[in-house]
């Protein structure tokens, strides 16, 4: 027996939107597939990765574990909703500098969880960004440079 659909209210990248679906569906879905918001990647579908990573109410989370149900009422940033006009934001620009990317496919999800762990801690230490950035997984190998990254961009955004 399908999952009744109902009426759910989240503020997407400043934009709100009604959506007619079951709760159940994970927050990744519904950006992805409803809204075509596709910066969060489906890597694990299990949290462990950090792909999917997205702020809800400027909070990290793992879009592929969280059902649509508990974003209700809340405001969603994703990778695309970081800069509206169109530039780029000071962590986004920080990677690009620090060519803290290889392939990319990591590269929204650490960004948005830096995000995060910029605004709790505006100076990190190595450590502090080790453990922030905790499951996180770079397939890559892109460690150092993403560390150099999250110090230039807490650098650039302290000034």
């Amino acid at each position: 027996m399908a999952e009744p659909t109902g009426a759910y209210l989240i503020r997407v990248n400043g934009i709100e939107r009604r959506l007619h679906t079951p709760g159940s569906r994970s927050l990744l879905s519904v950006l992805r597939d409803d809204l075509a918001l596709t910066g969060a990647k489906y890597g694990c579908g299990k949290g462990h990765c950090g792909a999917c990573t997205v702020l809800v109410d400027d909070q990290a989370v793992r879009s592929c574990t969280l059902p649509l149900a508990l974003a209700h009422g809340r405001s969603v940033t994703t990778i695309e909703g970081l800069a509206p006009s169109g530039g780029l934001h000071p962590v986004q620009q920080a990677f690009l500098d620090a060519q803290a990317f290889q392939c990319g496919y990591c590269t929204p999800g650490f960004i948005m969880g830096v995000i995060a762990l910029l605004k709790t801690t505006s100076n990190p230490t190595e450590l502090e960004i080790r453990e922030g950035l905790a499951g996180h997984l770079c397939r890559c190998g892109s460690y150092p440079r993403i560390i150099r990254a999250v110090q230039l961009a807490a650098a650039r955004m302290r000034e």
